[in-house]
């Protein structure tokens, strides 16, 4: 999305959406909340808005009547495939998920009917690790793979 307008509204929903998210923990990790980066609205040169169609004319229908919830598991397979295409090319993906789908759905003026499946910034990462951002900014340690729940 190039629209400077709608950027700016979309990045003001996420930073009410996260004051609002950073005021349900207590002082000390609120402060740590606010500390994190969470999104690159200004340094994101692409934004992109992923919207699932609830009743597409490809595929004729097919499968819908019972699991209709696979258009968008597909829409998500494709944010993933996007992903790995970035990191493979050196590009950031952030997925924004500190949003209010209806006000980016009202903003962008997408049919009220659609579903948001991701509001997705896309750039050069400032710096590159292999670690998680939020491991290590102190936020959650990673879970070890031995506490995973395993069904075999």
């Amino acid at each position: 999305m190039r629209n400077r307008e709608k950027r700016a509204a979309i990045a003001d929903s996420f930073a009410r959406a996260n004051e609002a998210a950073a005021s349900i923990y207590d002082d000390d990790r609120s402060r740590h909340y606010r500390s994190l980066k969470l999104a690159g609205f200004d340094c994101a040169p692409i934004h992109l808005a992923i919207y699932c169609e609830p009743d597409p004319t490809q595929g004729h229908g097919l499968g819908r009547q019972t699991m209709p919830e696979m258009l968008s598991y597909s829409c998500v397979s494709f944010v993933t495939t996007l992903w790995y295409a970035a990191r493979a090319r050196g590009l950031g993906l952030g997925w924004v998920s500190i949003i209010r789908p209806g006000q980016v759905t009202a903003i962008l003026e997408v049919p009220a009917d659609w579903s948001l499946i991701g509001y997705l910034l896309l750039g050069w990462p400032e710096e590159e690790h292999l670690d998680a951002e939020l491991e290590r900014a102190g936020w959650q340690e990673r879970t070890p793979l031995q506490t995973r729940r395993i069904v075999r």
